[in-house]
């Protein structure tokens, strides 16, 4: 399935701050001193190891807002599995406004496909089972729209987008509260009625105190696989029931052996490697 594209309303701004950082108080001094105002280049994006492309839109803008002349032909468009040597788009027009959004465009291609790398190594990690995988709030700061999407484009699932859309009650909310009994009951009385509310719980037994109240989704934090596999016999579809903690592609097959719905990592988003992508001039 085909990830929808995001509104050019939402990354224009983000790629725009980034390039006005970049390009400081004078622009681009370098190119400007060396590159003739009228030379015109092609360049290729190509990937230098494997993984799943995202966030050309992105780097398009990017070179576009430098400079509306430049063309981009996308070969290879967001969710392409890549391999090394694969040519991911040409570009070609004025060789400063090339030269100038280069780098901006780089960094967020090679995150976001590091991103969308990450995600469909858990996603193939899981295979076989129900459970889906998803990132989370831990994301970098302004980046967060463009770090889900790539998660999607990964074949992950996005969990909630900020504090405002559902209800997550933590530990912390827990021993303000004093207890799950009492959070829950004031997150439920403090909502609209298309909420939906969410308890983390550490221990089989705060499960069994959340279960006895109802809520829509269980987040399973730290738990070994036995205990994993136990709360979703306790569970049994009354509720979502989501693993976190210590997920990686070695323990993700048995956690989701469990029988959870969802699998959670932060890491997917807060400190991925970059996948290694270049701009070769080919004129």
């Amino acid at each position: 399935m085909t990830t929808p594209s995001l509104p050019a309303l939402l990354i224009e701004p983000l790629v725009r701050a980034t390039l006005v950082e970049d390009l400081g108080r004078a622009g681009d001094i370098t190119t400007d001193a060396i590159v003739p105002a009228t030379a015109k280049a092609e360049t290729v994006l190509v990937a230098r190891q494997p993984g799943i492309v995202a966030g050309l839109d992105l780097a398009a803008t990017a070179f576009r807002l430098v400079d509306p002349a430049i063309k981009i032909e996308v070969e290879r468009p967001d969710g392409t599995r890549l391999a090394p040597g694969d040519r991911i788009a040409t570009i070609a027009g004025p060789a400063r406004g090339m030269l100038t959004a280069e780098r901006v465009a780089l960094n967020f291609l090679g995150h976001l496909s590091g991103v969308a790398s990450a995600a469909a190594t858990l996603v193939e990690a899981v295979r076989g089972h129900k459970a889906r995988i998803c990132c989370t709030r831990k994301t970098m700061p302004g980046m967060r729209a463009v770090q889900k999407y790539a998660v999607r484009v990964g074949g992950g699932s996005n969990h909630r987008f900020g504090l405002d859309d559902a209800v997550l009650i933590k530990d912390n909310h827990v021993a303000v509260a004093g207890g799950i009994g009492p959070a829950i009951r004031a997150a439920r009385d403090g909502v609209g009625h298309l909420v939906k509310i969410e308890v983390e719980v550490d221990t089989l037994a705060q499960l069994d105190e959340a279960m006895a109240i109802g809520v829509d989704a269980v987040l399973l934090d730290n738990m070994t696989p036995e205990q994993l596999t136990q709360a979703v016999r306790t569970i049994d579809g009354r509720a979502i029931a989501e693993a976190s903690g210590r997920i990686t592609p070695q323990t993700a097959p048995a956690i989701a052996a469990s029988g959870v719905d969802l699998i959670s990592a932060g890491w997917l988003t807060h400190s991925v490697s970059v996948l290694d992508i270049g701009l070769d001039w080919r004129s």
